[in-house]
């Protein structure tokens, strides 16, 4: 049964002590709830299940204008994340990173917190029913990543590591902390940050994908969560792009395709379990809030990664039209905002400058005194 349980778990593929002490503890809950007297169906009911039969009281009292954003921020994000748990299986912890992936999926904050606010309902619903005895969906700290994602928006440049050595020691130190050292997890990291790529998409990374005659990937789709887990969708943009595999990294692409086997749709990185991969999954089996915070990168988030190969390419001299494309942008705004020029350009404009001041200033020759000739 734990190890049922460990497949519902957003994030159970990453293994280790963690995992099933989670599991532990939401099958506890199931049995709890069942000895509390209620039904083995009531105790074992689907999020999405128990939110369809009870919203009218869940959300009873409030006025209609704010029922519509409500109801769509429980049918668009609660159901496809959560709705395929056990009510008692849904923990503090479950929610905090279901939010965080709201956000990094970059939803706004009246959405976020619309959303948030109907599965507060929603619990609060269960726990006068008994099912559960405390509300796990009432999640604190969440708007502070909102300032996160604004620093994002203004200086995206801020938020990259400077070089590649760096990179290395942060994938190494991650691995070490992992349950069994999985290098799989340095590889999605390096992978991440030399492609410029999301971790979802680095996760829907087929086989087939990968051309390396050109040592070109070709990007077409996002592993997100979904009902029942975790699910393979379009990119973000919803078109195809291709990035290019640095030297750096291509032995590790060409392991990895020598470990995946023939098969063009095996997944080129998988947790240790073989399941999908996402940014929560990522964080939680390397811990990774405690290993960035070590070295000194505590704003550091997985996104990042995605950033730091955005200013590399912008500092290499890509053009950005074309890192545009490798970045998937959707507008050259944004994409503009990785460029940074070069410092000895700017100290020479200003040299230039000086120059041309200093003409301005250079006291004019008196013309020469008119000979009047009798």
């Amino acid at each position: 049964m734990l190890e049922d349980a460990l497949g519902l778990i957003p994030g159970g593929d990453r293994g280790g002590k963690d995992s099933e002490e989670e599991a532990q503890e939401w099958l506890q809950g199931i049995i709890e709830a069942a000895q509390a007297g209620l039904s083995p169906s009531l105790a074992t009911m689907k999020l999405a299940e128990y939110g369809e039969a009870n919203m009218g009281l869940a959300l009873r009292g409030l006025e209609l204008k704010t029922l519509d954003p409500y109801l769509a921020g429980w049918r668009m994000r609660v159901v496809p994340a959560l709705g395929h748990l056990a009510v008692p299986m849904i923990t503090n912890g479950v929610v905090d990173r279901t939010v965080q992936n709201w956000i990094a999926d970059e939803h706004s904050r009246s959405t976020v917190k619309n959303t948030i606010a109907v599965l507060v309902r929603v619990m609060e619903q269960a726990v006068r029913d008994g099912i559960i005895k405390v509300n796990p969906a009432r999640v604190t700290g969440w708007q502070k990543l909102y300032k996160q994602a604004e620093d994002e928006l203004l200086d995206p440049r801020a938020l990259a590591l400077p070089d590649w050595e760096t990179f290395v020691q942060l994938a190494d130190a991650l691995v070490a902390a992992s349950h069994d050292q999985y290098r799989g997890w340095g590889d999605v990291v390096l992978f991440a940050a030399c492609t410029a790529a999301r971790i979802g998409e680095v996760s829907g990374c087929r086989v087939g994908d990968i051309d390396t005659s050109q040592w070109i990937w070709t990007v077409r789709r996002q592993t997100t969560p979904s009902p029942g887990g975790l699910t393979d969708k379009g990119t973000k943009g919803k078109r195809a792009r291709k990035v290019p595999i640095v030297e750096e990294i291509r032995p590790l692409v060409a392991q990895r395709i020598l470990s995946a086997g023939p098969d063009p749709d095996a997944r080129l990185f998988t947790g240790p379990r073989g399941g999908r991969i996402s940014t929560a999954v990522l964080r939680d089996a390397t811990h990774w809030d405690g290993v960035v915070t070590k070295l000194g990168y505590e704003h550091l988030r997985r996104h990042d990664l995605r950033h730091t190969g955005l200013t590399w390419f912008a500092d290499a001299g890509v053009q950005v039209h074309v890192l545009r494309r490798i970045a998937g942008h959707g507008s050259l705004t944004t994409t503009k905002r990785y460029l940074h020029p070069d410092v000895r350009k700017i100290t020479a404009a200003g040299a230039a400058l000086s120059a041309h001041l200093s003409v301005l200033r250079a006291p004019r020759s008196l013309p020469s005194p008119i000979v009047v000739t009798r």
